[in-house]
């Protein structure tokens, strides 16, 4: 395989399919964070590969996807221990955006998302901890979903903050996503479908984190996405904290968790990261446990009020991101700045633990831009074959 893009950490490896099913014929790549027996995953960087051994057995979810008659090929770019969304690695280079080669791809599961919108894989596995899936996905032009959290099974996948953490995937088309979904979320409960949704809410706060030059198209894609439901529509505030405040008490609790996680070895081992990375884990070496258990206060009355507000009947809908990825060569205090406005947006899911789907809503100066659905709890597959819906009406002459 040739890597025209710098997709791929190695592109050689193969895990040949056990089975036949659902995804027979298809070929899929995973980050590099995922375990593979006899392989290391070096997490973006090199003194984490140093310093770690090859994994003894292979992810759970990998396996199912190769017992379902998918073929692994390849392991794929992440930044840094996946701490950052906009797919820059300062030792491995960052991949370029198929889809809009002079910006940046999107991270954590960067090279992921650039291996699917490329066409080098059907279909590929990231992990969503903050929006490692959903931003990418939508900085590419691809559908990307993150599940109710730990609805499907992480073992075998470096953590970075495990009350967030979650395996997510990627694909071209809606149909393959919902397959993909079927195969990783079997089991699981998600199956169950008591009732259809019913109500569909559009974010207030969040669509006014939308920049104006993208709020036409956005606008573009709730029309249709309404009129493929049928569903009744309504603009409901869900922050009156404000999502500053929700972005805020994200970034701690999951910086917190962050720190317990990968303190020590930092400490230890003393690795050399790219300048943001590296600002970022000093940061959350210094968050305090008031600080960690104000918000993590405030993260279980937002879970409570999405919970709620959805049930297993609601939709809530919002901008997947700000605006069209930045240029290629963002750097110093405006990475943090589009992260802080970016995150306004993915910590809404997270910190409620829902599932989330992206889908693209077309593009603007020939960069892509991505509209999201949030559902209820477990409502998965649900949301998935919805998703699937609105792409079948919206095809229809």
């Amino acid at each position: 395989m040739i890597d025209t893009y710098n997709a791929f950490v190695k592109p050689e490896l193969e895990l040949p399919p056990v089975g036949e099913g659902l995804l027979s014929g298809l070929v899929f790549a995973v980050k590099d964070v995922f375990a593979i027996k006899g392989y290391t995953s070096g997490a973006g960087n090199p003194d984490w590969l140093r310093t770690h051994s090859p994994w003894e057995k292979t992810a759970s979810s990998i396996k199912k996807l190769l017992a379902s008659g998918a073929r692994l090929t390849g392991t794929t770019h992440t930044d840094e221990l996946m701490y950052s969304i906009n797919g820059q690695n300062e030792h491995y280079g960052t991949p370029i955006n198929p889809k809009a080669p002079d910006r940046i791809p999107g991270g954590s599961s960067s090279g992921s998302a650039v291996a699917v919108a490329a066409g080098a894989v059907d279909f590929a596995l990231g992990t969503d901890t903050g929006g490692s899936v959903r931003v990418p996905s939508a900085y590419c032009g691809i559908y990307g979903f993150r599940p109710t959290h730990n609805l499907v099974a992480i073992d075998g996948v470096i953590p970075l903050a495990g009350s967030y953490d979650t395996v997510g995937w990627m694909a071209r088309d809606s149909a393959l996503l919902r397959k993909v979904g079927e195969v990783l979320l079997a089991g699981s409960g998600s199956e169950e479908e008591p009732r259809s949704f019913r109500r569909l809410m559009f974010a207030e706060e969040a669509w006014e984190k939308a920049e104006p030059s993208c709020r036409g198209m956005l606008d573009s894609s709730c029309d249709r996405l309404a009129q493929a439901t049928g569903l009744k529509q309504e603009w409901r505030s869900i922050a009156p904290e404000g999502l500053e405040a929700w972005s805020h008490a994200f970034r701690t609790t999951q910086g917190r968790e962050i720190w317990q996680t990968h303190g020590e070895w930092i400490g230890r081992e003393k690795p050399v990261f790219g300048e943001s990375i590296g600002a970022r884990f000093a940061s959350a070496s210094n968050i305090t446990d008031e600080e960690a258990q104000r918000d993590a206060s405030l993260r279980r009355v937002i879970q409570s009020r999405l919970h709620e507000l959805l049930g297993d009947d609601g939709l809530l809908v919002i901008p997947t991101i700000p605006g069209t990825a930045p240029s290629r060569t963002i750097h110093g205090p405006a990475v943090e700045e589009r992260r802080f406005k970016t995150m306004q947006l993915s910590c809404i899911a997270g910190l409620s633990g829902l599932p989330q789907v992206t889908i693209p809503a077309g593009e603007i100066d020939g960069a892509p831009i991505g509209l999201s659905i949030i559902a209820g709890p477990r409502q998965d597959l649900k949301l998935l074959r919805l998703a699937e819906l609105v792409d079948k009406e919206a095809v229809k002459p």
